[in-house]
């Protein structure tokens, strides 16, 4: 199993401004996406994970904007776990041009696990396991 995760697609219209450059807080959305993707790829969703009570909240976002998307340019995020303790999680990533290969932005995710009653938990042993588990390889 990869330690990242990358996720294709192209700019929207929507997403960009009357210049066609994407508005910056899309690219806090397309890291929610990687990382959704990730999790995917790992073998769980935030879905299930709510289900059994857990949710992991962000409490921390930051980007690092290097370079301008356009409308219509191709877009890989790739997705990857920086830090895993049991009650909170970090996420990294890299935003670039999928046909140039330049960085457009880098960022990260801080998230710790709540339950219903919105206090801190330790995430869930089955997903923490196959946190672990991706953790230990992007150490390798």
């Amino acid at each position: 199993m990869p330690h990242t995760c990358e996720t294709r697609f192209r700019v929207r219209y929507a997403e960009t401004d009357q210049m066609s450059v994407v508005y910056y807080a899309n690219y806090l959305v397309w890291m929610e996406v990687g990382r959704t993707d990730f999790c995917k790829m790992l073998g769980f969703n935030y879905k299930e994970m709510e289900r059994d009570g857990a949710f992991l909240v962000v409490t921390e976002a930051s980007c690092r904007y290097l370079a301008p998307a356009r409308y219509d340019d191709a877009i890989v995020v790739e997705t990857r776990l920086d830090r895993l303790n049991r009650r909170f999680v970090t996420f990294g990533y890299s935003i670039r041009n999928a046909d140039t290969g330049n960085i457009l932005a880098e960022g990260s995710t801080v998230h710790v696990a709540v339950g219903l009653d919105q206090k801190p938990k330790s995430v869930p042993q089955p997903y923490f396991d196959m946190l672990t588990k991706a953790a230990r390889q992007a150490g390798e």
